[in-house]
């Protein structure tokens, strides 16, 4: 650890622990990862170094209007150049796994051809996590798509599917054997929906038939850099990240019920549905009609090739009642607790999303959660953070995830959101969802009082095993 990373108050952090779980949880195995994750384009920096080309998010966050407080990733937490801290940082916080993202405008050009320099990067990152013992799993698309290929038409343009496969082949040729476990892509649904649905994402446009041709393509992206990393990597472990939503009924009525219904749909079976079935599910079109993707024959074979594991991203629940119609409109419920970002916090619906997506895939595959985490607004004070929010946040959401394998379902990890205050991206730096404290003037970081007892959980969990 270097100068630009204050100590942990360990002593201050393990009196009176309110993060350690019961002696009877699953969350006690040595089998069980627990792990911090993060992503390029939030923490990385260096947008113009080393041959690095223009991504869509360096687009839309030089746009006046769309980020909060005119925010960019341009330095974010200078990660490119304080990697090696990060990593003895992770090693001090005892984490077991390490999910980080790489950025696809960093390590080729426009022809296609590699960056060398960009490559070496994450050799070196990798590299260096072996050496420390920690389980890397590597995210090939975190939204950092290169602007050339928005360009010609981005996710909206099926070509880019081909070219997701070749950046696949290239990054799983580069890296084989320093890879546990390959990520596809992260959130598909916030890819096609909020960056072609709705607008609030980059690239900024706003069609609901947009949405739909955009998630056909970044999932048939999906299908064929996963036959390539199985081809070229085959002693890794190759999966996708889902985010998904809980929705409920705001009354008993029928059609509440089925907004409820539909609001799942939406976010979850859109995505799920062809990975686990092969199909869309025909209730999203009557929810959006005359939004079908144009689909080619054997595209959905190729989505729908086996994973070996699904990861999970939750954060809040969603309370929604019928628009009158075929649809949802939210009811934000009163007296709830929320984040900084007004998201509520509802650790049971991550515990029925897990249980329910065992009852209705037949071949689920083994579950990470690769995010869950909060926002709050963290100040350090006499050089600790004390966010005892999170920290109950954090346990609680473990114990759902701890109820949901006691209910059968095969979770085998867990990964915080995030190692890092990062580039929260429409929100700018404004909503920090770090463990650790990022003071974006000065770089310093500050484990806080979660990450502190975090790593307390993990050294007692090691010393049990090695008893």
């Amino acid at each position: 650890m270097n100068q630009d990373t204050a100590l942990p108050h360990s002593a201050a952090a393990v009196a009176d622990d309110p993060f350690t779980p019961p002696a009877s949880s699953a969350l006690w195995r040595s089998d069980f990862l627990l792990g911090a994750a993060t992503a390029s384009y939030q923490i990385e920096g260096a947008i113009h170094e080393d041959g690095r080309l223009p991504s869509i998010w360096d687009t839309f966050s030089a746009t006046p209007g769309k980020v909060l407080a005119g925010d960019t990733g341009a330095v974010a937490c200078d990660h490119y150049h304080r990697w090696e801290a990060d990593l003895d940082l992770l090693e001090s916080l005892n984490f077991e796994a390490y999910r980080f993202s790489i950025a696809w405008p960093r390590v080729m050009d426009e022809a296609g051809r590699p960056n060398a320099k960009g490559i070496a990067f994450y050799k070196r990152l990798l590299e260096r996590l072996k050496q420390k013992g920690v389980r890397t799993f590597a995210t090939l698309y975190h939204w950092d798509l290169p602007q050339h290929l928005e360009d010609r038409g981005g996710w909206l343009n099926r070509d880019t599917a081909y070219r997701f496969a070749d950046y696949a082949d290239l990054m799983s040729r580069e890296l084989s054997g320093l890879v546990d476990a390959w990520m596809t892509l992260n959130e598909p649904w916030c890819s096609a929906y909020l960056g072609y649905g709705n607008g609030h994402h980059a690239p900024g446009l706003a069609n609901g038939r947009y949405a739909t041709q955009a998630m056909h393509h970044l999932l048939l992206g999906h299908g064929l850099a996963t036959n390539v990393l199985r081809a070229n990597d085959p002693a890794s472990t190759k999966g996708i990240v889902a985010n998904v939503g809980r929705g409920t009924a705001d009354s008993s009525s029928p059609e509440d019920v089925r907004a409820a219904r539909r609001f799942e749909v939406q976010h979850n079976a859109w995505i799920l549905d062809p990975l686990l079935k092969g199909a869309y599910p025909e209730e999203l079109f009557e929810l959006w009609p005359g939004t079908e993707p144009l689909v080619l024959e054997g595209d959905m074979k190729t989505i729908s090739a086996p994973l070996d594991f699904l990861g999970i991203n939750y954060y809040f629940r969603t309370n929604v009642k019928s628009d009158g119609a075929h649809g949802f409109v939210e009811v934000p419920l009163k007296d709830v607790e929320r984040t900084q970002m007004g998201w509520e916090v509802h650790p049971d619906g991550l515990r029925d999303l897990l249980i329910g997506f065992g009852r209705n895939y037949e071949n689920l595959p083994p579950i990470y959660i690769t995010e869950n985490g909060m926002a709050s607004d963290d100040r350090v004070s006499d050089g600790e953070v004390n966010d005892t929010q999170r920290i109950s946040f954090l346990k609680r959401h473990l114990a759902a995830v701890d109820a949901a394998i006691k209910a059968g379902v095969d979770v085998r990890g867990y990964f915080v959101w995030s190692l890092l205050d990062n580039f929260e991206w429409a929100f700018g730096y404004e909503r920090r969802f770090g463990v650790v404290h990022v003071d974006y003037d000065t770089q310093v970081r500050t484990p806080k009082r979660s990450a502190e007892l975090i790593a307390h959980f993990i050294a007692q969990r090691r010393a049990l095993d090695g008893a």
